[in-house]
């Protein structure tokens, strides 16, 4: 994928020409919102406490949560690209846990939480991820991005729905 490409517009495969790409056409706007949402939530100027390698993987998590392969192939190249050290691009296996790691750990265990069961979150999860050592701006930040690639997943699919339809 190129970069500054739409890549809901790419995982879709809407093509220039095509029934769904004069329905996104009329939505322009969102879509470039969308894709400058998903360069802000993943790759930041200024990341804060969430490394690109970090944010990158547990992108891919809530991927494989929405058993997304096209978003899971996205978001493990992202992370390949961050140069994502070993520990970060482990946050990414569903079956890891965090380990002994307590950021991680409480990480991994809100994404799962959130991606999941959003209406079960609690204040007490937020304590968790505080108790962590994660500052309120990145929690914000944490939050933004399971909230951002859950939206970004479940708009691809309503349009390949729509192209599948065309």
């Amino acid at each position: 994928m190129a970069e500054n490409e739409d890549v809901i517009a790419a995982i879709v495969g809407i093509g220039a020409g095509s029934a769904i790409a004069g329905v996104v056409s009329g939505r322009a706007d969102i879509m470039v919102l969308t894709q400058k949402t998903h360069d802000s939530a993943l790759t930041p100027e200024n990341p804060g406490g969430l490394s690109h390698a970090e944010r990158a993987a547990l992108a891919w998590r809530i991927a494989k949560i929405n058993d997304d392969k096209a978003f899971e192939d996205h978001f493990e190249a992202l992370l390949e690209k961050a140069g994502a050290p070993d520990a970060a691009a482990r946050m990414a296996d569903i079956w890891f846990d965090g380990g002994k790691d307590i950021r991680a750990k409480a990480l991994i265990r809100h994404v799962d939480l959130v991606a999941h069961a959003p209406k079960e979150a609690t204040r007490r999860d937020i304590e968790l991820l505080q108790e962590a050592g994660l500052a309120d701006d990145d929690i914000v930040r944490l939050s933004e991005l399971v909230a951002f690639v859950s939206y970004q997943i479940r708009v691809a699919v309503g349009l390949d729905l729509m192209r599948g339809l065309a």
